[in-house]
């Protein structure tokens, strides 16, 4: 009798067990992660309000993380830390690859629901073709994991028959600091997303009439935001829902207007194909996992 009743009890104790973690899930914060394309200060504020509306819409807590380097972003994506991630196309499709995280929508900015990978050069620098870049300084920003200002940037250069080493490589910590540095005459030529000199951050800092783009690739589809495989469909679908709306409504249009977005769209993994060639040209088949 007793060892039926302890088997019944075993039994009754593993049934309940998924809902109570479940349970547990639930109450977990979700975390967003924001690459660092900005300096922390200014990620934080932009999108400070984002983050108080899905708590809101969601009845749960929400949390926003950014970090100082690309690299240290990067790990987290690997450790799969956040549930929803704003990152650049690179990351995405490689975290796709590897981690399975899911498309679900990507920016609107300026406009524009498009970007291109491009490099910016002073008009007074007597830089008129990408090959008069050869023995020059280029400033790449973020890392070698940066869609447009390095792996855009270095498809141009590969198109213009500049290969590694025909050009001075040094990196800056972010897309608009590459900018910011070439206006003072710090490089040569910044690698850089054709739209990030008239974010206002670098608009306020310098007078981008003294630069000019001098190549850039084709317009593509704008900066992705994903979320963890780990979540529900149902969770991911609401948080789809949720981002892709906020232009329908007064209080949505003020938190894009906030993170300095025209819109968020809907997107799906096929959208990113054209990245997918660019990167391929650029670190072969293998998309330069073997370097991360």
């Amino acid at each position: 009798m007793r060892r039926r009743q302890f088997i019944g009890y075993i039994a009754s104790a593993m049934a309940t067990a998924p809902r109570i973690l479940s349970a547990e899930a639930k109450n977990r914060p979700i975390v967003l992660g924001i690459f660092p394309r900005r300096n922390i200060k200014i990620t934080y504020k932009l999108f400070t309000p984002l983050v108080k509306y899905l708590s809101f819409r969601l009845d749960r807590k929400v949390v926003l993380e950014t970090t100082k380097s690309f690299q240290e972003f990067w790990g987290n994506v690997q450790q799969k830390n956040y549930d929803i991630v704003h990152f650049n196309q690179y990351h995405y499709i490689v975290s796709r690859k590897l981690y399975n995280y899911q498309v679900i929508a990507a920016n609107k900015e300026l406009d524009s629901s498009t970007i291109a990978g491009s490099i910016i050069v002073r008009k007074d620098s007597g830089i008129s073709t990408v090959s008069g870049l050869k023995g020059k300084t280029i400033l790449f920003g973020g890392s070698r994991r940066a869609m447009q200002s390095y792996i855009g940037a270095t498809w141009l250069l590969r198109n213009a028959g500049l290969q590694a080493g025909d050009y001075i490589e040094k990196f800056s910590i972010n897309p608009p600091n590459t900018i910011i540095s070439t206006y003072f005459k710090r490089a040569d030529a910044a690698g850089s997303g054709d739209s990030i000199m008239y974010l206002d951050n670098v608009r306020n800092r310098i007078d981008i009439n003294e630069l000019k783009i001098l190549a850039q690739t084709k317009q593509m589809t704008h900066l992705p935001w994903a979320v963890n495989d780990d979540l529900s469909m149902a969770l991911r679908e609401k948080i789809q829902v949720i981002l892709t709306t906020l232009n329908s409504h007064a209080e949505g249009k003020a938190i894009l207007k906030s993170a300095h977005l025209s819109d968020i769209l809907l997107a799906t993994d096929s959208d990113f194909d054209e990245h997918r060639k660019i990167i391929t040209d650029v670190y072969g088949a293998d998309l330069g996992i073997s370097t991360l």
